[in-house]
């Protein structure tokens, strides 16, 4: 029977399906499997059903020559080398689709908290300070009406820009690749140049995937470029923004405040954010609905199921992995 190794606690639906088919080797006290030890457990394993926190790379690869199949449990996939995964005819996976209106959920939430200052009336009420209500108290900016520029425009972009109609924004966007003219009149949204999206916007909201070239996609210059009003929301990758220069932009009022669900380094976040009250600050929780998550976990089990019964699976990154099969 093969054998599979699942690095992180998964539901208990999603380890009794993958019992069906393979021999499994569960972490279901979601104990933290430190590299050497998590390379041991691979040697001779088909594959792995892995999360964003499990880097894969080609020195596991090498030492793990069994592995056929690593999928990721979650829709990025910035965790795995891909190009080292293809050369060795390894299948990647990821889970696309199942968390798109939970993110676009939670994009929405974080940018009415951020703009509205809720983490900080929240401290503010918890530290037992207040004693009245006035006029000028903990003033925020509003959403409705505002203009939100959208950096990716992929099935969350699209599906954040939905529910930014309710709020009557005027809808800008940025995309590598433009969508059809008739995603644009669906969503009322128009697209810009980045250089243009950065200086219009009350609201920049990033939803772009990570890679080699959107490394710091926003840093010092781009920040400067914005309103100094603006209010940026990070809904994509650490990585994508410089940290160390937005601490700076807000700390010098470059910009007015940000609302942060990833970071570089996660989690050992730039500890310059926990200075800031022009902040709102959360643990990359975006898809941590019950549903979703729950549907994350089978997708990525059912991708391991199909690549290893001689199928495509359904959500496989790189196709070329078949040029590189041995015998």
């Amino acid at each position: 029977m093969k054998k599979v190794v699942v690095t992180r606690e998964m539901f208990d639906e999603t380890i009794e399906y993958l019992e069906q088919h393979f021999l499994v080797v569960p972490n279901q006290s979601d104990r933290t499997i430190a590299r050497d030890e998590l390379i041991k457990m691979l040697h001779d394993a088909d594959g792995i059903q892995s999360y964003s926190t499990d880097r894969v790379d080609d020195g596991l690869l090498a030492q793990c020559p069994a592995i056929k199949a690593v999928c990721n449990t979650a829709v990025g996939y910035n965790n795995i080398d891909v190009d080292a995964c293809t050369r060795r005819g390894v299948m990647v996976t990821n889970t696309p689709g199942v968390l798109d209106d939970s993110v676009a959920d939670y994009a929405i939430g974080l940018m009415i908290a951020t703009c509205r200052r809720m983490s900080e009336g929240e401290r503010y009420l918890r530290a037992r300070e207040w004693k009245t209500t006035y006029l000028k108290q903990t003033l925020g900016k509003d959403v409705h009406g505002a203009t939100i520029g959208i950096v990716g425009f992929g099935r969350i972009g699209q599906a954040i820009a939905k529910r930014a109609r309710g709020f009557d924004m005027n809808i800008l966007y940025y995309t590598r690749n433009r969508v059809a003219p008739d995603v644009e009149e669906q969503l009322d949204a128009r697209y810009v140049s980045k250089e243009d999206l950065l200086g219009q916007s009350d609201i920049v909201m990033l939803i772009l995937p990570y890679k080699p070239e959107t490394h710091h996609f926003i840093g010092a210059p781009e920040l400067a470029r914005m309103k100094p009003s603006a209010v940026l929301i990070n809904m994509a990758r650490g990585g994508i923004v410089d940290d160390a220069a937005l601490i700076e932009a807000l700390r010098a009022g470059t910009i007015w405040s940000a609302g942060l669900d990833v970071y570089e380094n996660e989690p050992r976040l730039n500890p310059g954010f926990l200075e800031l009250e022009n902040a709102v600050l959360s643990p990359h929780i975006a898809s941590a609905s019950e549903s979703t998550r729950r549907a994350m976990a089978m997708t990525a089990a059912k991708n391991l199921v199909a690549a290893l019964s001689g199928e495509q699976p359904p959500n496989l990154i790189n196709p070329d992995y078949r040029n590189n099969l041995k015998g």
